[in-house]
């Protein structure tokens, strides 16, 4: 089967399309390479451009007319800049997503599986949310990913198409053959930044918020591999139908589903499982959170496994371990100015 993936030379994007290849399927990448990586996208189809540009995907609908499905991965994704540059975040998100689902209707391709996220999700209790959990996004970023959900829905129902929303939690490791991983020169998220500590590019960790009301002060966050969340993707794409009709096919033609390990795991753990696996400690100090940050919550995985058949299996260790090699030969794969 064939699929097109938008944001195919990104992080997320890029493991997907291994695993799509991998499983024996053919992606089609659409990437605008503001952020993405071309490196990624050595030796497969690939098209480099706008998602809102209507030329480009009738191109690529008229040369590839056998796509399956429509995977939307391209996104701003960095909280803090969100903060920062809000017009940019609306604009890239949230209006570019809209006029390419309008495309793509007027070209006949009605199922889209979307990237969202669980920052969307208000605090609860215990941190554990289902999908059904109410929602309170927190950054302008997350408030994208909440109004593109929106978008999707209604588009769904007064269009006739299907859509998937796949709400992530904090994606980890790397494609386990290394073929591309995190790709951003000074990357944002916690381990990226754990293992920029670990091989000495910035001094000390810093854990950003230790005050929060959970067991330990720091924020809580459910950690997922990356090969892992790859996996529920290929499903999701793969057996995009079925997945509706294990869902009793809605009537407004649209399904969340959170993607997670169902464990949640607070900084501080992190930060001493991250030393276990790279066996030795490391510098840490803390401050205040930063613009957008939210204490966090994990994911209860039971929709996952009803619709997709899904469930995370590979451990945080294996996460960390393949983010630390990673880590080690980055350079050499992608050459930075």
């Amino acid at each position: 089967m064939k699929f097109l993936i938008t944001g195919g030379a990104g992080y997320i994007g890029s493991t997907v399309v291994s695993a799509l290849e991998d499983a024996g399927h053919t992606p089609v990448i659409l990437d605008s390479l503001v952020t993405g990586r071309v490196e990624f996208t050595c030796g497969k189809i690939f098209y480099q451009g706008d998602i809102a540009d209507p030329v480009l995907l009738k191109q690529i609908f008229s040369e590839h007319p056998d796509i399956h499905a429509v995977l939307h991965c391209a996104a701003l994704i960095v909280v803090p800049e969100s903060v920062e540059m809000p017009y940019e975040y609306y604009r890239e998100n949230v209006a570019k997503s809209n006029e390419m689902f309008h495309i793509l209707n007027e070209l006949g391709c009605k199922r889209i599986v979307f990237s969202s996220s669980a920052a969307i999700y208000d605090n609860v209790e215990n941190f554990m949310v289902t999908e059904s959990a109410p929602l309170a996004p927190g950054s302008p970023y997350a408030r994208t990913k909440f109004i593109m959900e929106m978008v999707l829905q209604d588009t769904c129902k007064a269009y006739g198409m299907k859509g998937i929303a796949l709400r992530y939690f904090n994606p980890i490791g790397t494609d386990p053959k290394y073929r591309s991983g995190i790709h951003v020169k000074n990357p944002s998220h916690v381990l990226g930044k754990l293992v920029d500590t670990a091989l000495g590019k910035q001094e000390a960790f810093t854990i950003t918020g230790v005050n929060w009301p959970t067991r330990d002060g720091s924020g809580i966050r459910d950690y997922i591999h990356v090969w892992d969340l790859a996996a529920a993707h290929v499903k999701a794409l793969t057996e995009f139908d079925q997945v509706f009709e294990r869902a009793d096919n809605p009537e407004d033609n649209y399904l969340v589903i959170n993607l997670g390990s169902g464990k949640g795991v607070t900084v501080f753990e992190l930060v001493e499982a991250f030393e276990r696996v790279f066996g030795q400690k490391i510098k840490t100090q803390v401050a205040d959170p930063r613009p957008g940050d939210v204490a966090g919550a994990y994911a209860n995985g039971d929709r996952a496994k009803a619709l997709l058949n899904w469930q995370a299996n590979l451990s945080i260790d294996e996460g960390i371990r393949s983010a630390l090699e990673w880590g080690k030969i980055r350079g050499k794969i992608l050459p930075y100015p």
